[in-house]
């Protein structure tokens, strides 16, 4: 794939992020040393990383995906109060897919799990 300046902005970006940003949050973090950029363009180089697998796309049924610079096997909770979206790893879950698997002979290639709930700093 031919190199992208601005691709390498949004990867960057995304992957020094712990907020788990959506296209306009990228976007504005980026616009103001950027102006050339575009908000098409963030949307188109966010989709093809996630294609690409260097991002995690995670799709927010209740809003705007939300993009994680951290690929490996892990989970989201998302506080229904600040809309904030943390990372958790969940051991329980990884023979999922093998049971998955044993008992029904669907074979998993990936899978999403959103824990909904209110986080510490919003119960306070």
């Amino acid at each position: 794939m031919k190199y992208s300046r601005q691709r390498e902005l949004v990867l960057a970006e995304v992957k020094s992020s712990r907020e788990h940003p959506t296209a306009d949050m990228v976007y504005a973090a980026l616009k103001a040393d950027n102006p050339s950029l575009s908000l098409g363009t963030v949307y188109r180089n966010l989709n093809l990383l996630a294609q690409m697998g260097q991002i995690h796309k995670i799709g927010m049924p209740e809003g705007s995906d939300r993009f994680d610079g951290r690929t490996d096997e892990h989970y989201h909770m998302l506080c229904q109060k600040c809309g904030r979206v943390y990372d958790v790893q969940l051991d329980t879950l990884s023979e999922l897919d093998g049971q998955i698997q044993s008992q029904t002979g669907f074979l998993v290639h990936s899978h999403d799990l959103i824990v909904r709930g209110v986080c510490r700093a919003c119960q306070q």
